[in-house]
């Protein structure tokens, strides 16, 4: 064994405590034939730029090249990708960090094991066929405001929104429209006035002129408005008991995504077209590069989840959830670094080792 994995298992199971370790996990060998271990991941919106690390972490082969093939479950909403977790159809979810909050608050140990985003990545505007001027936003008071679905990061994005404007949720009618192409016509068809929803699908709408922007967290700035600084956005969650009893597989998954995450800034746009599939965006090439350019610095650095940040946005939630639930979450105990720490090591360890 090599002393980058030494190292690297050393400092898991240091982290983790006694781990039994999962039998029969076959190596990723040189022959693409033999079989991988594999993870059911349940996700929103896969072709949007919220999960574009997941993305070029699977295109250019860094799970497999970790030893781990991941099993795609695309669903309509953050909200409905855990429900596929909670009832056994995947294993792993990618979604909002907030998710992890109202766990806890039910008594269930989910944790974050790496973080993909440090802003929510979310947009909201208002449509430019009702004839407001929307100036600000309390001119959605009284509006159908389209959300993926309730209790998914645009539904609470939007609810801090109307908050720190003076505004109450019941101002405001929430329209479930999902995350695809059923947000263009929901928008067009004037079922809703407004909008909240990840990019590309936000820039998009705002370049074609059918919203007005109103607030938005793809970047550190927008984030600090709302949030007060930093939060932890987009991450990789699963029960405690996965991370107890298959390590290795949770190890090769933030592998990957690490990989990916350290890929991402030096990536220019011909990179990302090569990288990112066609049907991702073959519908306006133009609109997913700029929307990919506002979100770049976005996206998390080295996957680590950072306590402040995690803190920060609990308290920022906490004000959603009704008092008598808020003493239950403890924010230090929704993450691990362990598998973030352990990939990082071994991606130094391995540079110096061929530098």
């Amino acid at each position: 064994m090599s002393s980058v994995h030494r190292t690297r298992r050393s400092m898991l199971l240091a982290a983790l405590g006694s781990l039994a370790t999962t039998s029969g996990l076959p190596a990723l060998a040189s022959d693409m034939g033999r079989h991988l271990p594999r993870v059911k991941l349940a996700l929103a919106a896969s072709q949007s730029l919220y999960h574009l690390p997941l993305t070029v972490a699977e295109h250019m082969g860094f799970f497999r090249q970790k030893g781990i093939q991941v099993e795609w479950l695309p669903q309509e909403s953050g909200a409905q990708a855990l429900q596929s977790v909670l009832n056994g159809q995947a294993e792993v979810m990618a979604g909002a960090y907030e998710h992890l909050f109202g766990l806890h608050q039910k008594g269930l140990p989910y944790q974050s094991f790496v973080q993909m985003s440090r802003t929510p990545q979310v947009s909201l505007g208002g449509s430019t066929r009702t004839g407001k001027s929307w100036q600000s936003m309390t001119d959605i008071r009284g509006a159908r405001l389209g959300v993926s679905a309730l209790d998914s990061t645009t539904h609470w994005m939007a609810c801090q929104w109307l908050r720190r404007n003076g505004m109450s949720q019941e101002e405001v009618v929430f329209v479930e429209v999902g995350s695809s192409a059923g947000v263009t016509e929901a928008l067009r068809s004037g079922s809703i006035d407004a909008l909240c929803n990840p990019d590309p699908i936000m820039h998009w709408l705002e370049q074609k002129n059918e919203i007005r922007l109103l607030c938005e967290t793809r970047t550190l700035t927008g984030t600090r408005k709302v949030m007060g600084g930093a939060v932890p956005g987009a991450s990789l969650m699963a029960h405690a008991d996965l991370l107890q009893r298959h390590p290795d597989r949770v190890q090769a998954l933030t592998d990957g995504l690490v990989l990916a995450l350290k890929w991402l800034p030096t990536a220019g746009l011909t990179d990302i077209l090569k990288t990112v599939p066609s049907s991702h965006w073959s519908w306006d090439r133009a609109a997913y590069l700029g929307a990919f350019e506002k979100l770049r610095e976005s996206y998390a650095v080295d996957g680590l989840v950072r306590s402040a940040e995690v803190i920060r946005a609990w308290q920022v939630h906490a004000h959603l959830r009704p008092p008598a639930s808020r003493a239950r979450v403890l924010p230090e105990r929704t993450f691990t670094n362990a598998f973030v720490q352990a990939a990082n090591t071994a991606q130094r360890l391995r540079g110096r080792a061929t530098g």
